[in-house]
């Protein structure tokens, strides 16, 4: 356990206390696959596709919401997270719904399972966000099948580069483009990772993947994310 996995671990547990596992019942309620907090569906963006019979592991779960949405489309859907609170909300939607996920604690950027083991690697706000991608992305690449495929959704390179140490995300550059990758907040327990289009492009290569799309998402006046989509060279 790094520095960054130990307070991204306390902050998820307090925030599991605050908030995530109050909101558990209607995210795993949910008919529709949204991305982020603020949508859209997939459905809209068609980057899913079907899932059905498709080994799928989403790493950085949570509360596992996403993990049950896609259960329910007929996926065998394999949850990581470090943070036990999160998954204990996770095991109770669990018992309450019926969809049946398998869970494991642990790092998402050294997983204790087999190579090649699933078809689509997942993560949205997970591992995306709160795992160090020169780590995280080669072992998602290990874990794929020939051919699987890779999505998950982070903050946009702008949003970030507008993004200051403490307030409102605003409309003058904040911070330099080059070298981006760990982020650490004032006023914010939690460590969060980033890289520029250009690293983030030749680290997917580097680790086996091609890159399939890039869909850059606006969801309002402050929120902008943005989701990519690889898939591990044959």
């Amino acid at each position: 356990m790094t520095d960054y996995l130990e307070r991204n671990r306390e902050a998820w547990t307090k925030a599991n206390a605050e908030y995530t596992d109050s909101r558990a019942r209607e995210a795993w309620a949910s008919e529709e696959i949204t991305w982020g907090m603020f949508g859209p569906s997939d459905a809209e963006l068609g980057i899913l596709g079907d899932v059905s019979g498709k080994d799928v592991i989403e790493l950085g779960c949570g509360t596992a919401y996403f993990g049950a949405w896609l259960a329910r489309r007929g996926a065998r859907v394999t949850g990581v997270d470090i943070t036990p609170a999160q998954l204990g909300t996770a095991r109770r939607m669990m018992r309450e719904t019926g969809v049946e996920l398998q869970l494991i604690e642990a790092n998402a950027e050294d997983v204790p399972l087999p190579d090649e083991s699933f078809d689509l690697a997942l993560s949205e706000y997970g591992a995306s966000i709160w795992c160090d991608p020169y780590k995280w992305i080669p072992e998602a690449a290990r874990l794929l099948r020939p051919g699987g495929e890779l999505v998950f959704l982070c903050n946009s390179v702008l949003l970030m580069l507008c993004a200051p140490d403490k307030g409102k995300i605003g409309e003058r550059l904040e911070r330099g483009q080059f070298g981006m990758h760990r982020f650490e907040w004032p006023d914010d327990d939690g460590i969060e990772f980033h890289l520029a289009h250009g690293d983030m492009i030749r680290l997917l290569r580097e680790s086996g993947f091609e890159v399939e799309g890039l869909w850059e998402i606006q969801a309002g006046p402050s929120a902008e994310d943005q989701i990519w989509k690889a898939r591990k060279r044959g």
